[in-house]
């Protein structure tokens, strides 16, 4: 599984990538977590607004932190 979260380093976008790590840790899933930061890698992806987790190729989250609820729902 590959994750992508995308910001550019402000506090909700450091929230997000913390709940994604701490997600998949729970869960034991093998994935990997990338942290995106530039705007041209977010452009590609299809992200206008961050903070943004995207799933293996799937945008799942936009301009929101999403709970880890989601998250887990998302890896599960």
């Amino acid at each position: 599984m590959d994750i992508k979260v995308c910001g550019p380093g402000c506090p909700k976008c450091t929230q997000a990538e913390k709940l994604v790590k701490e997600a998949v840790g729970e869960t034991g899933v093998e994935a990997t977590v990338e942290k995106v930061t530039e705007f041209q890698e977010m452009a590609k992806l299809g992200i206008l607004s961050t903070p943004a987790v995207v799933i293996d190729g799937q945008v799942k989250c936009v301009g929101k932190v999403p709970t880890k609820k989601e998250i887990l729902s998302w890896i599960g």
